[in-house]
């Protein structure tokens, strides 16, 4: 697929943060409980976490990888999963606990990054592409209006993906000190 030139990698980037706030208003839409404005929130979160994969997927067919991609693309992720799991528990939709957990690994670990980037960006590994997946489809089974009888999966999704985040944290921070 040919795009046009204006369309780099970080162009895509910076766009998915200006739109998160659609994603986050459209959850708010009617209460928050409207089931069709709950399908339209998840294809906009779904839209935006696609825009995740066309930036990488870009970058990588150009050539065109810059330090500032590596920095802003984990940013905007943390940005777009944040505003969601904010608005699902601020509507009673999500546990608090899972917000606060995850999140503060991510405020953390984008704080670390700030604080080492004169030893150079840590470029996002396996472990984190698996865990930003996780959490993606996690909150989006939380954004869906699920049948109670799911629950158990969507909550066990996220508790996988909590974990996850937890020891990718961990492997991030160690692999910062470690780097040559």
């Amino acid at each position: 697929m040919k795009l046009p030139g204006f369309v780099t990698p970080n162009f895509i980037t910076v766009m998915r943060l200006l739109l998160v706030p659609v994603g986050a208003y459209t959850l708010f839409k009617n209460g928050g409980n409207d089931p069709t404005w709950q399908y339209i929130s998840w294809c906009v979160f779904f839209i935006l976490g696609m825009s995740d994969i066309l930036d990488g997927n870009l970058a990588r067919s150009r050539n065109t990888i810059t330090e500032f991609g590596k920095f802003l693309d984990p940013v905007a992720d943390k940005v777009m999963i944040g505003t969601a799991m904010i608005s699902l528990s601020i509507l009673g939709r999500m546990p608090w606990w899972i917000t606060i957990v995850i999140l503060a690994r991510e405020i953390g670990i984008t704080v670390f990054r700030l604080m080492t980037i004169n030893r150079g960006v840590i470029a996002a590994n396996k472990g984190g592409k698996i865990k930003a997946t996780m959490q993606n489809f996690g909150v989006g089974f939380y954004v869906l209006p699920l049948s109670p009888s799911l629950y158990w999966f969507r909550d066990g999704f996220m508790y996988i993906a909590v974990a996850l985040t937890i020891v990718t944290g961990a492997y991030y921070v160690k692999s910062a000190f470690t780097k040559s």
